[in-house]
């Protein structure tokens, strides 16, 4: 029967007889270097001192910071938005401008209400969303959306009437709704804006030129329902720019209204938004860029922070990967290459689905008390966002 060969004390090998190869020792048991003194402990919640009451969300939070991975992504977005909230420029107090983008789906979901809340109490300055993002809003204010699944047969529901937003359900029956909301208020902004066009009185600098952010306000103004995202930035006049307009139900109706109104037609101009988002920044003496999703949300806020040489923070929340290249996946880094946020600026990627964490996000930031005493984020101010109509 062979053995394995036994090491002795005058064995080649230079070890003694019972001791590990050294080979071994050396690798797994490598000296570490000295562990700086600022080096923060992993540690977590301990609910053992919220055994008599109950824990607070705030306090949830700060116990998620030095968790390690996207807990502490959690906790790091809380500190930069507190940041963004305590800051006010030595010269002139103004605040921090807040960019706000989403993507529709979120205010399909519940997440809308905590939307509005920020919009609400003046907590951004400016919105970036998309078709969606604005027309579910106020869809939701004629008819609601309802809880679903996941699994619904897709032929089922289409037989049915039914759209299906992951697991939510809207009835094809609210965007009739929504419709015959709608095209009265089309109708009156083309006669406004024939009126405009045709009256020699008016300069042709202040003729009425619709506007994506233009036509929000009205909408915001005209649904006069306090749960609606879009009533309340009618109200505190915080711009809404929807570069994608026309890339949901309200491009549906507006392609419809053109046959309806022909040969009149609605004109609306992207040009006049996109200086006026590009001026809020430039004149922002600092810049913060909150962003739900990608893609032309992500893009339209980072590209006017460019105009100003970057934001100085951002937080953005999203599940996308950057292997493939795309806006949501790429990390806040990528943007600093292109000068969309300063090197020196502050910013974190959660890797977390947006309903699950911005609630958390918002109760341990915006629904605390100002730590200066105010809740407004307003930007510069700019000109007058008033039209013929209001």
């Amino acid at each position: 029967m062979s053995t394995l060969p036994q090491e002795t004390e005058h064995s080649t090998q230079g070890h003694v007889v019972g001791s590990a190869p050294s080979k071994a020792t050396d690798a797994v048991l490598k000296p570490s270097d000295p562990v700086p003194s600022d080096a923060v402990k992993v540690s977590g919640i301990e609910f053992n001192e919220y055994a008599n009451r109950s824990i607070t969300v705030e306090e949830l939070v700060a116990g998620m910071t030095n968790m390690g991975f996207q807990a502490s992504a959690v906790g790091d977005a809380v500190r930069i938005i507190n940041g963004m909230r305590s800051y006010r420029d030595p010269e002139t107090g103004q605040p921090t401008t807040i960019f706000l983008g989403y993507t529709s789906n979120l205010i399909s979901s519940g997440l809308r209400e905590t939307l509005r809340y920020l919009v609400q109490h003046k907590h951004v300055s400016a919105i970036v969303t998309t078709a969606g993002g604005v027309e579910e809003d106020l869809i939701k204010c004629l008819a609601p959306t309802y809880m679903g699944s996941f699994t619904a047969s897709g032929a089922s529901l289409r037989a049915k009437g039914v759209n299906r937003i992951g697991n939510l359900f809207v009835p094809n029956s609210n965007y009739c709704a929504f419709e015959d909301w709608l095209v009265p208020i089309l109708d009156q902004m083309l006669e406004e804006q024939e009126a405009s066009a045709a009256d020699p009185k008016v300069d042709p600098e202040d003729k009425l030129h619709w506007t994506p952010s233009k036509i929000i306000h009205r909408l915001g103004k005209e649904i006069n329902d306090p749960s609606s995202v879009y009533y309340w930035a009618w109200k505190n006049d915080i711009p809404v720019f929807c570069p994608a307009l026309t890339d949901g139900s309200l491009g549906d109706m507006l392609y419809f209204h053109t046959f309806k109104a022909s040969p009149r037609q609605l004109r609306v101009d992207i040009v006049e938004d996109i200086r006026r988002i590009n001026t809020i920044s430039v004149r922002a003496k600092r810049a913060g860029m909150i962003i739900l999703g990608g893609g032309v949300i992500k893009h339209h806020i980072a590209n006017a922070c460019l105009m100003r040489n970057g934001a100085d923070s951002a937080v953005y929340i999203n599940t996308g990967q950057e292997f493939d290249g795309s806006d949501a996946g790429a990390r806040p880094d990528e943007a600093v290459s292109w000068g969309k946020i300063r090197a020196e600026g502050e910013s974190v990627k959660v890797y977390a689905e947006a309903t699950v964490v911005f609630p958390l996000i918002v109760a341990a930031t915006f629904a605390k008390p100002s730590p200066n005493g105010t809740a407004s984020s307003k930007p510069d101010s700019t000109t007058p966002y008033t039209t013929q109509s209001s």
